[in-house]
């Protein structure tokens, strides 16, 4: 019965989410619906002290990340840099590669540090061009986009500045540039097994004669042509971002040291910050405000005539993306605490012994249950960093590998449907889950193969 009340909210909530529902209000009422059938005096309190204390310190923490990341996106957006990236990709490798060159644009877009919803937006009206013109199954889109943004340059890329990257240094003292190598070798792998996928797809589709397809919603309207700048000055920002991400994760604990006391500013109410836990948090948020600034200097004439509706425009995609990522952690952290999970998590740690598969296999599932990456990652790391830590140097295992292990086996099960930057693609691209969903469901197990795939390089060769 335990488990029964851990499966019910998230079946409940998977269906809402199918249905078009949004998941902020649905991730409490889920939530409290499986505290309500296991006891209904502990509604209240778990609404206040579990669901909404969780949610509002996700939203203290990494909050500034999803804005300034939305900003930074919205901006390149305007300036024409995003538009300038995909025609010099698409010059490159040619236009009858059209699937490759919307990974590659996903893919350095995300990593320059734009907001993973935003890069939807920004993709997409290219995607459908190049789509149309090739004669490639419409609903092949979002797979595509996904692959670019939402996996491997999510969180398997050392450096990459998303918040799934972010997460695990505050658990382990770590960087944003942890285990590089299983990190590269990980990209690797999504990358060459989702392009044959979405390449085996398009060739079944010219065997049966299906193409682009007819009377689709949301077609993306032709823009007027315009000059475009140069590719050069279009990555620049992307650069700052990827080189002070860096920079600024060396610096940042050189100046403060290991903690910084508020009670030396004669303000004892204040708890000391243990700077190592925030570091890359900070190195993010410094790198993305550098970004923003370098897109200001070069084209604030072409976006100030709609940079104040832009700009108003970000803001509410981030506090969007933002909240519905807290309400699914809020969610999962009531789930967490129900005798049920329990029961999960010792049925976890009694199958995986190893503290590597142990860390995937949580992570990913948690991450299924919240249908959120960051939100379940947080979860699974407050429950069991310090077990992972301890385990770890009992073996003799890099704290770098359960950060890299721990950031990709979020990506893994949390694009389940009920997923919000799932729900958000389908909706811009104009598609259900019923014509796209299979497609994203094929990318989220190689996905989460490449977990294993990289835990086994790591036990095998001792590369990280």
């Amino acid at each position: 019965m335990d488990v029964l009340l851990v499966l019910l909210p998230l079946a409940f909530l998977i269906v809402v989410a199918y249905r078009g529902f949004n998941v902020i209000l649905f991730a409490p009422i889920a939530a409290l619906l499986a505290v309500l059938l296991a006891n209904p005096a502990y509604v209240l309190p778990f609404f206040s002290g579990v669901f909404l204390d969780k949610m509002a310190g996700f939203i203290k923490l990494y909050f500034p990340v999803f804005l300034l990341g939305a900003v930074l996106g919205k901006l390149i957006e305007m300036a024409g840099y995003a538009k300038s990236i995909s025609t010099a990709v698409i010059d490159v490798i040619g236009k009858n590669r059209a699937m490759l060159a919307v990974v590659l644009v996903g893919a350095i877009l995300s990593y320059g540090g734009v907001s993973l919803f935003v890069v939807v937006f920004a993709i997409y009206p290219f995607a459908a061009e190049l789509f149309k013109a090739s004669d490639i199954p419409k609903r092949l889109i979002p797979a595509t986009i996904g692959l670019g943004s939402f996996t491997f340059t999510m969180d398997a890329l050392p450096g990459t500045p998303q918040i799934q990257n972010i997460i695990p240094t505050t658990f382990f003292n770590t960087d944003a540039w942890a285990a590089p190598w299983l990190g590269i070798c990980g990209s690797i792998f999504i990358f060459s097994i989702g392009m044959f996928y979405l390449q085996w797809q398009r060739n079944l589709a010219i065997q049966t004669g299906e193409g682009y397809g007819k009377n689709h919603l949301n077609e993306p309207e032709r823009r007027a042509e315009t000059t475009l700048p140069s590719v050069a000055l279009a990555v620049i920002p992307l650069l700052v971002v990827t080189v002070f991400n860096k920079v600024f994760t060396v610096l940042i604990p050189q100046h403060y040291g290991k903690t910084f006391d508020f009670a030396n500013l004669g303000m004892e109410g204040i708890p000391s910050i243990e700077i190592s836990k925030l570091t890359a948090v900070w190195a993010v948020e410094g790198a993305l405000i550098l970004g923003i600034i370098t897109v200001l200097l070069f084209a604030f004439r072409a976006i100030k005539a709609g940079f104040t509706a832009g700009l108003n425009l970000a803001i509410g995609g981030a506090l969007l993306a933002t909240l519905n990522t807290a309400s699914e952690y809020g969610f999962g952290a009531v789930i967490a605490a129900l005798p049920g999970f329990k029961v999960v998590s010792a049925g976890i740690a009694s199958l995986f012994k190893d503290p590597l598969v142990n860390e995937a296999v949580t992570t990913t599932t948690l991450a299924g249950i919240t249908g959120s990456g960051s939100g379940g990652l947080s979860i699974s790391l407050a429950l069991m960093s310090k077990t992972y830590l301890e385990q770890a140097a009992q073996r003799g295992i890099d704290p770098e590998v359960l950060h890299r292990v721990a950031a990709m086996a979020c990506g893994g099960m949390d694009s389940l449907p009920h997923n919000g930057a799932l729900i958000t693609l389908l909706a811009v691209t104009g598609l259900t889950h019923k014509q796209a969903y299979k497609d994203i469901f094929i990318l989220t197990l190689v996905k989460t193969a490449a977990v294993f795939f990289v835990i086994a390089l790591y036990y095998v060769f001792g590369i990280v």
